[in-house]
């Protein structure tokens, strides 16, 4: 049990129950360190240019990922960051966007205190709050980006439904995500899918596919609704990268066994063409 710890512990009995805050839950037990970040405080799979063999792009790749989205946002504004994670991204997403302020809204204190240092350099409020809820007054935003965490939230309508509140007219959402294409149909995919869902504190409603994930963007009152899926350059090369991470060691024995058991089972989906990488923009009219 060396280099177990005792958040380690409380994920894996978690597994049974996660409570009320299943994203907060898994996180606390990954903390600041997590041995498979593809870089210091990075939590994204990252966009790549190549198969994701060499180590050296990891860095590199992650931040790819959120200038691709942070572009999109408006030049100069008021930027909202919903799920920031470690706060990594935040100084990337305010010097891609020059926001003229920049708020993170994070349901996991945890990864807010351990980010504090990131957010500073961004200049970010932090906020401890649930995207499905935010605390913010109407019309509070120019711009509402969310790096892979919407698969965590109680309901993506309803985030949808608050980042349209808080947008100003005009204002846009930029998200990534990870829809499904179809639904598990073999036992196989089956236990794969459950796995996921345990592994990361999903819950079962929040598989959705591509489809889905728009017209509930446009339900919530968005238009010019643009996604793009790109799963070949971001989950094939990070899985690829994850797998060399793992040889090259690092972590204790039982979390290398961990991730590779975490691993093989999103294979299993992404190679059975269930799981798919959506990058997804959209305007406030």
């Amino acid at each position: 049990m060396v280099g177990v710890t005792t958040a380690n512990l409380r994920h894996a009995a978690g597994m049974l129950r996660f409570g009320h805050n299943p994203a907060a839950t898994v996180y606390d037990s990954i903390g600041p360190d997590f041995f498979l970040a593809l870089d210091d405080g990075w939590l994204n799979l990252g966009l790549w240019e190549g198969d994701g063999s060499d180590p050296a792009e990891s860095a590199t790749a992650v931040r790819r990922l959120v200038t691709r989205m942070a572009d999109d946002l408006p030049t100069g504004g008021d930027v909202l960051d919903v799920g920031n994670g470690l706060a990594a991204q935040d100084p990337v997403i305010a010097d891609a966007s020059s926001a003229r302020s920049l708020t993170a809204l994070n349901i996991t204190l945890s990864q807010l205190r351990a980010g504090r240092e990131r957010l500073a350099v961004a200049r970010a409020n932090p906020v401890n709050g649930d995207a499905s809820r935010m605390p913010f007054v109407p019309e509070s935003f120019d711009g509402v980006i969310s790096v892979e965490a919407a698969f965590h939230f109680p309901s993506r309508p309803r985030f949808f439904a608050e980042a349209f509140r808080v947008l100003r007219p005009g204002g846009v959402l930029t998200i990534s995500d990870v829809p499904v294409l179809r639904f598990p149909a073999t036992p196989r995919e089956v236990i794969a899918g459950v796995a996921m869902l345990r592994l990361w504190g999903i819950r079962a409603q929040a598989a959705a596919t591509p489809f889905e994930i728009e017209r509930q963007v446009v339900a919530a009152g968005f238009d010019d609704v643009v996604g793009s899926l790109e799963g070949a350059r971001v989950i094939a090369p990070a899985f690829r990268s994850v797998h060399a991470r793992l040889d090259r060691g690092g972590g204790s024995a039982p979390e290398r066994l961990a991730a590779r058991t975490m691993l093989r089972e999103a294979e299993v989906l992404w190679e059975r063409g269930v799981l798919e990488y959506l990058f997804l923009v959209a305007r406030k009219p």
